[in-house]
């Protein structure tokens, strides 16, 4: 939609009981008390299309003020470039970075914390870690704490 995105702010009674849902599930994934779309979805009682259908287009209103963080860390070998190419990664799903610590690399392997905000524009996060763990000279990647 672009700039033409419209905004609406609705009470809870005049919101659709399957958007309902799709937020309960989204929460439930969030928190970690399931661990995979399948569970939350049959935990709320829907169909994984309805949730993949609405996930990215509701909220709870929380959700759509301010963004989740996400701290992971991970291993990369000590190559020129590589830690910008997992940078761009990130920026590319619409994440934000906060926090950068990097060690000096040792035997050639580099520590490196991120810590970033993962706003409701942000794509996927599982599918945004998949694509760092799977660039060459990523030789570790671990999810320490979400917000």
């Amino acid at each position: 939609m672009g700039n033409n995105e419209r905004f609406y702010l609705v009470r809870e009674k005049a919101v659709p009981e399957v958007l309902l849902k799709v937020i309960e599930a989204k929460r439930l994934l969030d928190s970690e008390k399931v661990l995979t779309v399948q569970e939350a979805t049959a935990q709320v009682d829907i169909s994984r299309s309805s949730f993949y259908k609405y996930k990215d287009d509701i909220f709870a209103f929380h959700e759509s003020n301010r963004g989740k963080t996400i701290n992971i860390m991970m291993q990369l070998d000590d190559e020129p470039g590589l830690l910008s190419e997992v940078l761009d990664c990130i920026a590319k799903f619409r994440a934000n970075i906060l926090t950068i610590h990097q060690s000096i690399p040792i035997g050639g392997i580099a520590a490196i914390t991120l810590g970033m905000e993962i706003l409701p524009e942000t794509r996927d996060v599982n599918d945004m870690l998949a694509a760092i763990g799977e660039k060459k000279g990523v030789s570790s990647l671990k999810i320490l704490g979400r917000e």
